[in-house]
């Protein structure tokens, strides 16, 4: 078994990097949105899991406080569920392996 050269091993090194790069790239621009309560609570969150945005309908605002506290997390963490989901998406594609996509 032949083992690659030093300029073989630096080379696949700065591809794995170049790919590791663009992949977090990819990841910063992915943007997913959920919702509980029937769209009464709704959030847009980051490929890096960071809350963009939180609607919260105003008819929800008066009515149970903790009912409004379970609906919020709720949709945060099926965003978080969808981010993951995004991201692993985005992996799998980033290693362009033919028949996959």
């Amino acid at each position: 078994m032949k083992f690659p050269s030093p300029q073989e091993l630096q080379k696949m090194l700065e591809q794995a990097q170049k790919m590791q790069e663009q992949l977090r790239d990819a990841i910063r621009q992915i943007r997913v949105e959920a919702s509980s309560g029937g769209g009464a609570v709704t959030v847009t969150m980051s490929g890096t899991k960071e809350i963009l945005a939180l609607k919260i309908d105003p008819n929800a605002v008066e009515g149970d406080i903790e009912l409004l506290q379970d609906l919020i997390i709720a949709a945060v963490n099926e965003c978080g569920r969808k981010v993951d989901e995004a991201v692993q998406q985005q992996a799998l594609k980033n290693l362009n392996l033919p028949g996959l996509f």
